[in-house]
């Protein structure tokens, strides 16, 4: 259930990473899906939010869609906010619409072996149980100011 990521992997993946599609983001604000991508926005990815019960709505800037097939043009990273039980569907769906995909990243509490196996056949790095956020504020220092011990030795103040 528990992988283990190094620092240097995680870190090539966010460093790569231009554009996020984040299935099953919420438009409430406080909720994990929406100021998670709201930072990586922030942050400068490229976040397109994904959502069939908002579809067509505005935030960030991006037009929510309906599902990854509405997506037109390609993601480096697939964010999976949904439970363990919708992810085959997901990952199926994001290796048929895009085959330059570099990641699928399932969210704290969300893994499945067997569709980490697919994308992994498909040379598609997988991250489960992770954050994208939380594994970026640590690597690139910034936990650092909340008082947090990262681990990251860094020069940055």
């Amino acid at each position: 259930m528990n992988e283990t990521y190094s620092d240097t992997h995680l870190r090539t993946i966010l460093h790569r990473t231009k554009r996020i599609a984040v299935v099953g983001m919420s438009l409430n604000e406080i909720r994990p899906s929406f100021y998670v991508a709201r930072y990586l926005s922030l942050k400068g990815f490229d976040v397109v939010p994904v959502n069939p019960g908002h579809a067509g709505k505005t935030v960030f800037g991006q037009t929510v869609v309906a599902r990854l097939s509405d997506i037109k043009e390609p993601v480096d990273m697939i964010d999976i906010f949904r439970r363990p039980e919708h992810v085959p569907p997901i990952v199926d769906e994001a290796l048929e619409m895009f085959p330059d995909l570099q990641t699928i990243w399932m969210q704290i509490g969300v893994w499945y072996e067997e569709s980490a196996a697919k994308a992994r056949a498909r040379a598609v790095d997988v991250v489960m149980n992770r954050c994208p956020k939380i594994e970026y504020q640590r690597l690139m220092g910034e936990l650092r100011m909340g008082g947090f011990n990262t681990g990251v030795i860094s020069s940055k103040l």
